[in-house]
């Protein structure tokens, strides 16, 4: 079932609301620009500087050159998402759309950044070609994958979560391999309004203009997606079109956004949301309101970082993804999502017998481990470790091959543990927000400490890991947790998490190069005590996994039958959430927080045939294993002397390979 595009259901009372959401925030950034303004250069100077600045005078050159041009610019971009969020909600008749969740900006931020690393000749007619055929090409994925499902909210919602993890890694590791440029490429990324000229305004005016026209244009046309599809064919439109035509004005503006700013998230989510909740009630009132509130929003929100007490400052699209993602869970209750089938996107496996699979597949994770430690690339090329070199190796490399198979083991266990209690294969620890909660508690306690204590950093991990399962849950209860509303939650869960690093990585924090390491999902600094803790809590958790089984078997048959065959669902969620916390957490602590691993390993056991869950479970476990030392071992050998974090090369991979798993479930 189709959400309706304007699932709100608490208005505001007429025209005086809107104004006001869009006067308070307005008369707030022009308060704060006025100060701003005030001590960077005397009111008498404001309007000679604007038409002749004195080149003598740095005051003079910030206020023309710098200051002006960057409140143009977060007018201009904040116009520009508002009125590309409120036509890709509409066209797609689901409120949660926009460039963000459906994979525009990153296939619009990838595109620019391989251009910029390994073609920058094609920037010399502009970079707005660039982007907005990296905009497309993702928003085109994003719709194949979705079609299969009728192009459903949470089927684009989750199409746009894989693909913007997919085109992200890919960026994540294009900048790895580019250490050089890795900070200005992450400044830019996050979404930055610093200006040196007019160059982006100008840009941005005449691109805000044509789309404006072309919005208005067919805003009739779009009137009549309100109706069903039989409906306005029966009236001689043809809604296929009018969706491909309002769908290429929202990625055009929000593909020049990024082309001029970087990637700035949810003011395209916020803007139409709260004219929505304000009471513009058509399609017209929330074109001209939505413009206007993400002008607002975005000179308020630019105003504001410049403020904040960090030695450099927060980009401006870090600071709009921690306002947006808590929007997110806010308006997740007010979505009216109808079930939607939770078809397994694998095929069936031939029956097989179970114990020589596992067997087999044991097998070839020793002699993966074996590979990883005594097979690598030096100065005289690939070679063998023989015994003379062997031990003072093993000392380095055997606390890596632990940490990624003991994480790669705890993830495929978190992840078949939340596929079997949701039912839904899409599950995991990262796409729930277990990996982004985890990776916030670590993040918090890096904040207000300034070392590294281990002991403290795994119950913090845990800590977090728990929070973010008591806030996904409490959001998805009205449903009685139904899987729509835990992946959508965990999105929001998840972003909260990044850009609380990218917040920490603007402070100018000396801890840093760690840090960065750490989210790419790196064994570099791994020690013997995150192999001993990680192994061990990895031999826990696989121990206690086999005594669910019974419930893991049941729960995919649906609440009704499972409450009948003697469960009480409260009580097993629980506790099924716990381990799978426990296993996340100490995966996310000892290697950061990865993609992918926990989404491909048990998906990877049912292609085996093994489909029971303790025989899944076992299956996921070792494929999760191997998924990491294999990604461990290739990142840290294939482009010698630099090293490739496993965790981006797992997501790198992982990506279209589950891209090409949806393809097949569609069809």
């Amino acid at each position: 079932m189709i959400a309706s595009a304007l699932p709100l259901t608490r208005p505001g009372s007429g025209l005086w609301m809107l104004v006001l959401l869009v006067a308070v925030p307005a008369g707030l950034a022009l308060v704060l620009t006025t100060i701003d303004l005030m001590h960077l250069l005397p009111r008498a100077l404001w309007w000679p500087a604007i038409k002749a600045p004195d080149t003598s005078d740095p005051a003079q050159l910030l206020y023309r050159y710098a200051f002006l041009p960057r409140v143009a610019v977060s007018l201009l971009a904040g116009a520009a998402l508002g009125l590309a969020g409120v036509i890709m909600q509409h066209v797609l008749r689901n409120p949660l759309a926009e460039p963000t969740t459906i994979g525009t900006n990153a296939g619009a931020s990838l595109a620019l950044a391989a251009a910029t690393l390994y073609a920058p000749w094609l920037l010399e007619s502009g970079r707005e070609a660039i982007a907005l055929a990296g905009g497309a090409l993702a928003t085109a994925a994003v719709f194949a994958l979705a079609r299969g499902r009728s192009f459903s909210p949470v089927s684009i919602i989750i199409a746009g979560l894989i693909v913007s993890l997919t085109f992200g890694s890919a960026s994540a590791l294009l900048m790895a391999l580019n250490r050089e440029y890795t900070e200005e490429l992450f400044i830019w990324q996050s979404g930055s309004l610093v200006q040196n000229g007019d160059a982006a305004a100008v840009s941005l005016a005449p691109w805000l203009l044509a789309g404006i026209c072309a919005a208005f244009l067919l805003w009739r046309p779009l009137r009549l997606l309100d109706l069903s599809d039989d409906g306005a064919t029966a009236l001689g439109a043809r809604p296929v079109l009018i969706r491909l035509a309002g769908m290429g004005v929202a990625v055009a503006l929000s593909a020049m956004v990024v082309a001029e700013t970087g990637v700035i998230g949810f003011v395209a989510l916020a803007a139409p949301a709260l004219a929505s909740l304000a009471g513009a009630r058509t399609l017209g009132r929330r074109m001209i309101w939505s413009p206007l509130v993400g002008a607002a929003l975005l000179w308020l929100t630019d105003r504001l970082v410049q403020h904040l007490p960090f030695a450099t400052e927060v980009p401006a699209g870090t600071a709009t993804a921690m306002l947006g993602a808590p929007l997110l869970l806010f308006l997740l209750p007010l979505l009216r999502v109808g079930p939607e089938g939770q078809a397994d996107v694998i095929s069936s496996a031939r029956p097989s017998a179970t114990g020589r699979r596992l067997i087999a597949g044991l097998v070839l994770l020793i002699l993966a481990g074996v590979v990883a430690i005594g097979f690598g690339r030096g100065v005289a090329g690939w070679h063998w470790i023989w015994s003379a070199d062997l031990t003072q190796l093993l000392a380095l490399r055997g606390p890596r091959v632990t940490v990624a198979l003991s994480a790669g083991v705890l993830l495929a266990i978190a992840g078949t543990l939340m596929q079997r209690m949701t039912g839904n294969p899409m599950a995991a620890p990262e796409v729930l927000g277990i990996s982004g909660g985890a990776s916030f508690g670590v993040l918090a306690l890096l904040f207000i400490s300034a070392g590294f204590d281990r002991t403290a950093m795994l119950g913090a991990s845990l800590v977090g890991a728990l929070l973010a399962l008591a806030i996904v849950v409490v959001v998805a209860s009205r449903n009685a947790l139904s899987p729509q509303r835990l992946l959508l939650a965990g999105v929001a869960v998840a972003t909260v998490a990044s850009a609380l690093a990218a917040l920490l990585l603007a402070s100018g924090d000396p801890r840093m190069d760690f840090l960065l390491a750490w989210l790419s999902g790196s064994t570099y600094r791994a020690t013997s005590a995150d192999a001993v803790t990680a192994a061990t809590v990895a031999a826990i958790v696989l121990a206690l996994a086999p005594l669910t089984a019974r419930w893991l078997d049941i729960l995919p048959l649906g609440e009704t039958a499972a409450r009948g065959l003697g469960l009480r669902l409260g009580q097993v969620r629980a506790v099924l959430l716990a381990l799978t916390a426990l296993a996340t957490a100490t995966a996310t602590l000892v290697i950061g927080p990865l993609s992918f691993v926990g989404l491909m390993a048990p998906h990877l056991a049912r292609m085996l045939g093994l489909r029971r869950a303790v025989p899944q479970l076992l299956g996921s476990a070792i494929a999760g294993g191997l998924i990491l030392v294999a990604a461990d071992w290739a990142g840290r050998t294939l482009i010698f002397p630099w090293q490739v974090p496993a965790g981006l090369i797992a997501a790198f991979v992982g990506g279209p390979y589950f891209m090409m798993l949806m393809w097949k479930g569609r069809q």
